[in-house]
């Protein structure tokens, strides 16, 4: 992926000091008050509309137009406890996808069709009941609650798909369940959640509720906390929930994209191709996602590219306000776009804008590891001066003679990305990795399968995860 990458966190996420458990934010002191959007708000990531009531400090940002006055008094759920040995049935223990879907499958589904139509009346819907029946949790959400909503459905519709795939959804689940530790997650947040979730979800779907959902969405649910719960757990036990870094350097290439280069407090393993969660001291418990711009160095420094979008929270204090000396936190390195050093196979890597960054790390990874197999870069940009890494990627072509770097300018070469890949063919024979704007991966993997590259060898980050930092 790129410049920024969303996860889809479930809506048990909090903030604390330390990560393990709730609390005010209080690890920084800003240089800088935080900064405001055209009109005095605060900024959301481009592509997301602003939720009705976004601004700092606001404890009702999701309250639905027909909530009720007392929550307390509306019908509750089958109860949920703490979670604990998945019941019987929930998730149909299988490794592989069936042909058949199971009975809980089949009610699963059947209520997201029902309420994915009215999907932004359901999310407000959940998050009012959540602040109203234990208003100690509102106070450990984000200020402005829009990108959360969205994260709530594109889980519930993840899980729904996969339902019956047991090696998908606990795969990730899991990462969904390390990725909370840097929230403060607990435990005991996961009953108070399904408890909401399906409360709001009877409400909405009331033309096909009936006991048996009901039932099918409290196993489910059960099983789902109990691997996000038990991978947390694990994860506690070999890294922190966060690292705390400071930049060390920040290069300005362009009036929009920065280099940034930070030192964390303690060693960081992660593989070159992956990227991260960044949150800074302006915006607190606003996580966003970065590719790391370089492979694992000696001297531990980490580098991302980052590329303010209009109104974007993080992008735009890291690029305009962070400075050398400045703490920002990072979470645990996730994505799976990474190389493969037990195949010789060529790599082809497409990358647009700022999702050279990753490319780059995989290319110095690749070097290091001695290999020489073919690896043909394809640079997108709009014009010349998007091309803000260029020399960069020069002077590792004229380091490596595996490798050929090719700057593809849309205005100078009438032609899109992808295009002009499919053009310089044939790869049927290599490995790709696409990394760049939702547009970009969407049209590159047309292409890619086009000239005869199987699914399986294309390797990108969710499109879905993208979006609200490239639409």
């Amino acid at each position: 992926m790129l410049e920024a990458r969303h996860t889809m966190d479930a809506p048990t996420t909090t903030s604390a000091d330390n990560g393990t458990s709730g609390g005010e934010v209080d690890w920084f002191t800003p240089r800088n008050k935080p900064m405001t959007a055209p009109g005095g708000e605060p900024g959301t990531e481009e592509g997301h509309r602003p939720a009705a009531d976004s601004r700092p400090g606001s404890t009702d940002t999701d309250v639905p137009d027909q909530a009720p006055e007392n929550p307390h008094a509306a019908p509750k759920p089958t109860p949920l406890a703490a979670p604990s040995t998945p019941a019987p049935g929930a998730l149909r223990q299988v490794s592989a996808p069936t042909e058949e879907a199971s009975p809980d499958a089949i009610l699963i589904r059947s209520a997201m069709a029902e309420i994915t139509p009215v999907a932004d009346k359901v999310t407000s819907y959940f998050y009012a009941l959540l602040f109203v029946r234990y208003p100690d949790l509102r106070s450990l959400f984000p200020a402005a609650m829009d990108t959360q909503r969205d994260r709530l459905l594109r889980a519930l519709l993840t899980a729904a798909e996969h339902i019956d795939n047991t090696d998908v959804l606990v795969d990730y689940l899991q990462n969904l369940g390390r990725g909370h530790r840097k929230y403060g997650t607990r435990p005991e947040h996961y009953p108070a959640v399904g408890e909401c979730l399906i409360s709001a979800l009877s409400k909405y779907a009331v033309g096909v509720w009936n006991a048996d959902m009901e039932a099918a969405w409290v196993r489910a649910y059960t099983t789902i906390s109990q691997v996000m719960i038990d991978a947390a757990a694990a994860d506690e036990l070999r890294a922190p929930a966060w690292w705390y870094a400071e930049v060390v350097t920040h290069d300005l290439r362009t009036p929009d994209v920065a280099v940034i280069t930070v030192r964390p407090d303690q060693p960081y393993p992660f593989l070159a191709g992956q990227y991260t969660s960044v949150e800074t001291p302006w915006w607190p418990r606003i996580w966003r996602h970065y590719s790391f711009a370089s492979a694992p160095r000696s001297d531990g420094l980490l580098s991302f590219h980052v590329k303010a979008v209009p109104a974007g929270w993080v992008s735009n204090a890291l690029v305009h306000r962070a400075r050398p000396g400045d703490i920002i936190r990072l979470g645990p390195p996730a994505g799976s776009m990474t190389v493969d050093h037990t195949t010789d196979s060529g790599l082809l890597c497409v990358g647009g804008g700022t999702g050279i960054a990753p490319i780059k790390a995989m290319v110095e990874d690749i070097a290091e590891h001695g290999e020489r197999r073919s690896v043909e870069v394809f640079y997108g940009a709009r014009t010349d001066h998007d091309l803000y890494d260029i020399d960069t990627m020069l002077r590792l072509q004229q380091a490596h003679p595996w490798l050929s770097v090719r700057a593809i300018i849309d205005q100078q070469a009438h032609q899109q990305l992808p295009d002009a890949v499919r053009d310089f063919g044939p790869w049927n024979e290599y490995d790709a990795y696409l990394s760049g704007p939702p547009g970009m991966i969407r049209s590159g993997l047309n292409a890619l399968r086009s000239v005869g590259i199987p699914s399986e060898r294309i390797r990108h980050d969710s499109v879905e995860e993208l979006a609200a930092a490239w639409s």
